[in-house]
């Protein structure tokens, strides 16, 4: 008798903390059903703010920032149940020049090893414009076709991998209520780019194909949000919140169901897994 093909997610991300404030509900909760769970982060978010100071007298540069956000990263990780961490390397706000081939051929070659059923990123705008946000989207959704063109080789030489089809790819979806909770809580996210401010745009209700039930999983979530630590400053008053507050900010996790080759229709999934258990 087969043994039966184990269900995998692959969230494919851009800095340290968005797997925590972006995906922390669906990848415990991913975790605590049994999925295996596999990160792909593209930088160390090295030239962020450091426990709110940007470039003060206290900031310790960006390549010892890097360092202690790797540390946090993995820490968070662990505390979401992530099986495997793999970092691509790029740096912090210079992901949009990224050699594109490369990028798409890096996360191509984690998709065909790991093999997972499920790829997760940012959407298409990344969530409020962030270019980083923007690159990884791209890459990523390139890098799912990628993976499964024989045609096209990835990795180096001889021990390439085989190909292998994506079955589902998600755009992760903020519909008003949810951007209305977290900006709320915690701050406004706006990108400035070339000189215009970019801002959250929600999702339509009607959009959204997939809510994830995530409400069992906000302590775990705030566990990995709290390992962020050089980030605390920028986090702080989400350190006032009552729990009600909190289960409602991570209680629920909304998606965009890009592709599937498993499933379609009008119907609102409540499972990233919808058309793959058995």
């Amino acid at each position: 008798m087969a043994t039966p093909t184990p269900l995998r997610l692959m969230a494919v991300l851009a800095h340290p903390d968005d797997e925590s404030l972006g995906l922390g509900g669906t990848l415990a909760r991913s975790f605590a059903e049994g999925v295996e769970t596999f990160l792909v982060t593209a930088t160390l978010g090295e030239r962020g703010r450091f426990h709110g100071e940007r470039d003060g007298p206290g900031h310790p540069g960006p390549e010892a920032l890097g360092r202690l956000r790797e540390g946090e990263l993995r820490a968070a990780a662990a505390v979401l149940g992530v099986r495997e961490l793999s970092l691509l390397g790029y740096r912090d706000q210079e992901l949009d020049r990224a050699e594109p081939a490369e990028a798409i051929s890096l996360i191509a070659h984690h998709i065909r090893r790991v093999r997972p059923q499920v790829v997760v990123t940012f959407p298409p705008d990344g969530a409020y414009g962030h270019p980083d946000h923007i690159a990884i989207s791209q890459f990523a959704t390139a890098a799912t076709v990628r993976a499964a063109d024989a045609a096209s080789p990835v990795g180096d030489g001889p021990d390439d991998l085989r190909p292998h089809a994506v079955s589902k790819l998600y755009y992760m979806a903020w519909p008003a209520s949810t951007w209305a909770a977290y900006q709320q809580a915690f701050k406004t996210l706006i990108s400035r780019v070339d000189g215009v401010e970019r801002q959250a745009v929600p999702w339509p209700d009607w959009a959204i194909t997939t809510m994830i039930d995530t409400r069992a999983h906000w302590p775990t979530v705030w566990r990995a949000v709290s390992c962020h630590e050089t980030q605390v400053a920028v986090y702080a008053q989400l350190q006032e919140l009552a729990p009600e507050h909190h289960e409602a900010l991570w209680g629920q996790q909304a998606f965009y169901r890009a592709f599937s080759t498993v499933n379609g229709g009008r119907r609102r999934e409540e499972d990233l897994f919808d058309g793959l258990r058995g």
